[in-house]
């Protein structure tokens, strides 16, 4: 199948098609008509189904993949972690749209990245609600840290205002977020079945949900920790040895949301508790402990989905 790397921005779209070893670029608009552009294009070089690849960039990315899916092309959407790493094995210098477009199609074209699946209208709704909240949370921190900040005192009552407003905005979408769960049966079933779990509460339901709303298609809870980001990872070079059991690859969203309920869960739920203090006893430091209890939790809400039944503390 012909391949064609997308390197998304912003504004513009940066296109390159490879098909037996002939190589086309455009570049358009990032709107609905620079899509119908990229589509015409394609048409015009007797292209009828392509293999596009793109980097997961948020919103930017979704809706030329929807397009894309919707106009019956095959469409993938990486990690763009996985996209540095390609580029540094082929030792690649070059940083331009253009460039980054070319280099997408060619790891595309040999390592073939699974296709997406796109998310039913009520996912694709979470997804936007709880990223939308993120935002809010993130710029209301910003606003409460101005607060405390010296030489604040006659901007005081403005800050106060858009703490206010800000909090009112994101306690309705929090209304939003359960409405939308609460509308959609298999929603609503896979929240209960994630919130059985002593520790996690709506937000980091909604949230895995959100991501991550076909989490069952996971190949294992290995392969979801690894998304996440929360996967152990070891470093050896000659005499030096280093673990970590958090990287920088996978969504940083879920691992945020995680956190917290890791704290709780260390406390609260007796399966990750007795995971956690086998953890202390083998001399783990605080921060590993938190870390693998995300992990931990990560895996027990795979087996929920999987199992289709409710956490057990007592089940082997």
């Amino acid at each position: 199948m012909t391949v064609l790397g997308i390197d998304v921005g912003k504004d513009f779209i940066d296109c390159e098609i490879l098909a037996d070893d002939k190589r086309s670029t455009k570049k358009v608009a990032n709107s609905i008509r620079g899509f119908e552009q990229v589509v015409s294009w394609l048409r015009n070089r007797k292209v009828t189904k392509v293999h596009a690849c793109m980097e997961a960039t948020g919103g930017f990315s979704d809706e030329l993949a929807f397009f894309l899916h919707e106009h019956g092309h095959v469409v993938s959407i990486v990690n763009p972690m996985q996209i540095r790493a390609f580029g540094q094995s082929e030792l690649s210098r070059t940083k331009t749209d253009k460039a980054d477009a070319a280099l997408i199609a060619r790891f595309c074209l040999a390592m073939r990245p699974a296709p997406w699946e796109p998310p039913k209208p009520a996912e694709r709704r979470l997804k936007q609600l709880v990223r939308r909240r993120r935002s809010l949370v993130e710029m209301r921190a910003q606003e409460e840290n101005r607060l405390e900040a010296p030489g604040t005192e006659n901007v005081r009552d403005s800050i106060l205002a858009m703490i206010d407003v800000l909090g009112d905005q994101i306690q309705e979408i929090e209304d939003q977020i359960k409405a939308t769960i609460e509308s959609d049966d298999d929603l609503k079933g896979k929240r209960d079945l994630i919130e059985s779990i002593t520790g996690i509460g709506p937000i980091t339901s909604s949230t895995i949900l959100g991501e991550t709303p076909h989490i069952e298609n996971f190949e294992s809870s290995k392969a979801l920790a690894a998304f996440a980001g929360v996967c152990p990872q070891l470093r050896q070079s000659g005499r030096s040895v280093s673990s970590s059991h958090k990287t920088k690859i996978g969504n940083r969203a879920i691992r945020q949301v995680l956190y917290m309920a890791a704290i709780s869960a260390l406390r609260t739920n007796p399966v990750v508790r007795a995971f956690g203090n086998r953890l202390r006893e083998r001399g783990k430091r605080p921060m590993q402990v938190i870390v693998a209890a995300m992990r931990k939790l990560l895996v027990l809400v795979f087996g929920v989905l999987k199992t289709r039944r409710p956490f057990d503390p007592n089940w082997a």
